[in-house]
């Protein structure tokens, strides 16, 4: 598939708005790329309590909402062990892995607009 932006094609340009307009819907969410980039850090399975401490601000039904979601788009995967108390996991999916470019390149327009800076800015 040719991706050159430049390209006139007005029915490849529908294509694109399509694939990016669906890529944006599966990471709407206040919190899902919040999830994603813990996920990204991590490098390994997460359990549900280690993701409610390092996503800041979240409540435990929205953090839910949120990973089921993001579960039944194939970004991650929930794994729950039979065990008392029960132990559930998340990991990024190849998929999940796949935004790792995507994501970075959102975190060097927030750079270069000054965006990045203003929210450290206030976090500190």
């Amino acid at each position: 598939m040719d991706r050159e932006c430049q390209n006139q094609d007005p029915r490849q340009q529908l294509v694109w708005a399509a694939a990016t307009s669906e890529t944006l819907r599966v990471l709407e969410g206040k919190w899902k790329i919040a999830i994603i980039v813990q996920l990204f850090a991590a490098r390994e399975p997460v359990r549900f309590s280690e993701l409610e401490r390092r996503v800041e601000g979240v409540n435990q039904k929205m953090l839910i909402q949120q990973l089921k979601e993001l579960e039944k788009d194939g970004i991650l995967t929930r794994t729950v062990y039979p065990q008392v108390p029960p132990k559930v996991e998340y990991a990024l999916t190849d998929k999940g892995y796949a935004l790792g470019p995507s994501i970075e390149a959102l975190v060097n327009w927030a750079v270069e607009q000054g965006s990045l800076k203003n929210k450290v800015t206030k976090m500190a």
